[in-house]
């Protein structure tokens, strides 16, 4: 069985190499939906709300996340790690942000960056377009050893 070896979360205030749970000993468990969230907006503007009896939500994370290569000592990884310290800055100035958050998997090989906001604000951030989304993308899809790019949002 292989499991995500590695977290590091970096909230409002909290440096990138603090280990989230899973360096505590507890598992780390994401339920995602496939979609973008159907919960109710209006116009561009995100709400909290119950999107099912007993599930509701007052938060909403945007997942950037792709596959990386072994090849060259993990060299895209590297890189890829890289790119997120260049964007960092920017994610953890957000109006609204309560994480973001890290994933590496040894094991499938996978890259991910959670960025959580508060559903009141989340709206602004997607009206803006993700900054810095798009220019994160464009450089990580520039890595050799970098697939299956790819984005969602989920509660």
């Amino acid at each position: 069985m292989v499991m995500c070896a590695f977290v590091a979360g970096a909230g409002a205030g909290v440096g990138a190499g603090r280990l989230g749970a899973a360096a505590l000993g507890r598992p780390v468990i994401a339920a995602a939906r496939r979609s973008a969230v159907a919960g109710p907006r209006q116009g561009r503007a995100w709400m909290a709300s119950e999107i099912a009896p007993g599930v509701s939500f007052d938060t909403i994370a945007r997942e950037w996340r792709f596959k990386w290569s072994t090849d060259n000592d993990k060299k895209s990884l590297a890189e890829a790690q890289k790119v997120l310290d260049e964007a960092l800055p920017k994610l953890k100035s957000l109006d609204g942000l309560k994480n973001v958050q890290r994933v590496v998997c040894g094991g499938c090989l996978d890259f991910k960056v959670i960025t959580s906001l508060s559903a009141d604000k989340f709206g602004d951030w997607d009206s803006a377009g993700f900054a810095p989304e798009e220019d994160f993308l464009a450089k990580i899809k520039a890595i050799d050893g970098v697939s299956n790019v790819e984005t969602q949002t989920f509660t």
